[in-house]
């Protein structure tokens, strides 16, 4: 008689650690009450999710500039860690920061320019980690938006400047330096299906002429004011699409961005 010996093969996947760097976008990941339960999962746990080898850090921060980023870098914890991702920039354009030049970033010119302010963040994760992947992030494109918590806390959307500078610039800096550094890229600006007109279904606002509420889609809504005192939430469940406020990832648009993150990851 001939014995049989079963032999059996594991493959054990090389554990990955992911520090994510980013703004209310990535902090909203940890804080889902504070999209008024609009969203029950941010792209972060979605990614690991599909690859339980990987294990996030979150560092995002509600609000913060790349240049707030860069100016508290040494006080932030962050770790070595196998993979970074830097996903800021819609902040730095809305708050009227310059975008500088790639000379910014080639020369570590300081923290006065978005350029500037990724060559310190940068130089930090290689100091951390010099094998480490990054991965930068563009920004997506805006609608107008409107704080679901705080009506008086709105801001026009990416579809005309803020202090002379379109959003695109920003994200053609990131892309910049994406290719410069030859990083990964993930550029959410250009991702067909998130342009302005793709974020919400409509914005419910008050018809000038008759004062009834009535639901505009994009471009219509551009023109259309909204006063935060008297006007409803103008954004209701039914409008959401890609964001759920105009700015803000949706489930849809956090499943989009997990996507092309897990793409890198995998």
């Amino acid at each position: 008689m001939i014995g049989l010996i079963a032999v059996t093969t594991s493959f054990t996947k090389t554990e990955i650690t992911w520090v994510a760097i980013g703004d209310s976008i990535t902090y909203l990941n940890e804080h889902l009450d504070e999209t008024g339960n609009r969203v029950n999962k941010g792209y972060l746990t979605r990614v690991v999710e599909k690859l339980p080898n990987v294990h996030y850090i979150n560092q995002g921060h509600n609000g913060w500039t790349s240049g707030g980023i860069a100016e508290e870098i040494e006080h932030l914890g962050l770790v070595k860690a196998d993979v970074y991702s830097i996903f800021l920039g819609t902040n730095d354009w809305w708050g009227g920061r310059p975008v500088g030049m790639l000379s910014d970033y080639i020369n570590n010119t300081g923290n006065t320019t978005l350029y500037g302010s990724f060559r310190i963040i940068i130089n930090k994760l290689k100091i951390l980690n010099n094998e480490a992947r990054i991965i930068l992030i563009t920004p997506l494109q805006r609608a107008d938006f409107v704080y679901i918590t705080d009506f008086k806390n709105n801001a026009y959307g990416s579809y005309k400047p803020k202090n002379g500078q379109s959003l695109e610039e920003f994200a053609d800096a990131i892309t910049a330096i994406a290719n410069y550094e030859h990083f990964a890229l993930i550029d959410l600006y250009q991702k067909k299906g998130m342009a302005v007109k793709d974020l919400v279904k409509y914005k419910r606002l008050k018809d000038p002429q008759t004062g009834q509420y009535k639901n505009y889609t994009y471009p219509d809504w551009k023109d259309i004011p909204f006063n935060p005192e008297t006007d409803e939430y103008p954004y209701p469940m039914k409008s959401i699409k890609m964001t759920y406020d105009g700015l803000h990832p949706s489930n849809k648009g956090n499943e989009v961005i997990a996507g092309m993150l897990v793409k890198i990851l995998r």
